[in-house]
């Protein structure tokens, strides 16, 4: 395989391999929708016949940096198993200056393993005539030569499937950027509230430009719009609190593992104070070190008084 691309140079290659294994039941899957969440490649129970096909294939088309890091699972269930095999592959691979190729074993003790496999009804892999013990002593002896040569080794005895994500990202979530992705949109009540928010704010205790005649036809990306409501008492107040608040929440969502966050904010029609307030909030959060996309889902929106429904405290501007 030609390993150089249309111009004749190299191709591109990982610069990190995961060689993702272990025991039945021990969370494997679990672990590498977790590194793909974190922007690995992944591949699982790939055939071990093509397993040096891969390694010595180029990165696909449009890998950020050309680095895009791969992780492989392969198990006792995949097709030419040899953990010998396995074994002598990746020292190759350590002495010829190619990719750092790492192991991570997931491990789970036999009792906890029985329980998972009798809850979930599922036979084990290698007892599938026999009780799920046999299978389980047989496969620890099998992966007895890649466990003993395992970079990383994770016991998952006594962790649920949030633990374990949270043990693989902390491990190595480091390589490929932020695990949550963060939205902030504008919204107008009146047309309906998203359904896809996570965090929601009601801007409509702050006055509305509406219903002032010069700003009626802008919008809170206009910087006169901005400074009126910027001139309400409760504005700073309250949006530093609103801002305090996310930079609280974010990161803890970040070590959740949740991949996406929405933040809306809402005023009456969408077009004013919710456009300002989430331009406002997207800087603060930006300048934090997020890194977002903004939406102002109601911004194109004709300005309509009948939506609006004017406050008595406004009543004299119109």
């Amino acid at each position: 395989m030609s390993d150089t691309g249309p111009a004749g140079a190299a191709a591109p290659r990982p610069k990190r391999i995961l060689i993702v294994t272990g025991m039945s039941g021990a969370g494997k899957s679990t672990a590498l929708n977790t590194l793909e969440d974190l922007g690995w490649e992944v591949v699982d129970n790939l055939p071990l016949p093509l397993l040096d096909r891969l390694l010595d294939a180029p990165i696909a088309a449009g890998a950020p940096d050309g680095e895009r890091p791969l992780a492989i699972g392969v198990d006792s269930r995949t097709r030419g198993f040899d953990p010998v095999a396995i074994v002598r592959r990746i020292r190759q691979l350590a002495d010829n200056g190619g990719p750092t190729v790492e192991t991570l074993f997931l491990d789970c003790a036999g009792t906890e393993l029985e329980r998972r496999y009798a809850e979930t009804r599922r036979r084990h892999p290698l007892a599938q005539d026999r009780p799920a013990a046999d299978g389980i002593a047989r496969e620890r002896e099998l992966m007895a030569p890649i466990r003993e040569w395992a970079d990383h080794l994770v016991d998952s005895t006594a962790f649920n499937s949030n633990a374990l994500q949270g043990e693989i990202r902390g491990r190595f979530g480091g390589t490929h950027g932020p695990v949550t992705t963060v939205s902030v949109m504008s919204f107008g009540f009146s047309r309906g509230v998203p359904r896809n928010a996570d965090l929601m704010f009601d801007m409509r205790f702050l006055r509305n430009p509406h219903w002032v005649p010069a700003l009626k036809p802008r919008s809170g990306l206009d910087s006169d719009v901005a400074a009126y409501v910027a001139e309400d008492a409760l504005y700073g107040p309250a949006l530093t609190q609103i801002e305090d608040l996310l930079l609280l929440l974010l990161p803890r969502y970040e070590s959740e593992g949740k991949a996406y966050v929405t933040i809306a904010l809402g005023c009456t029609g969408g077009r004013h104070r919710s456009v300002h307030c989430a331009e406002r909030i997207a800087r603060r959060l930006r300048k934090a070190g997020f890194s977002l996309t903004v939406h102002h889902r109601d911004l194109g929106s004709k300005p309509q008084d009948a939506l609006e429904g004017m406050p008595v405290g406004q009543q004299g501007l119109k």
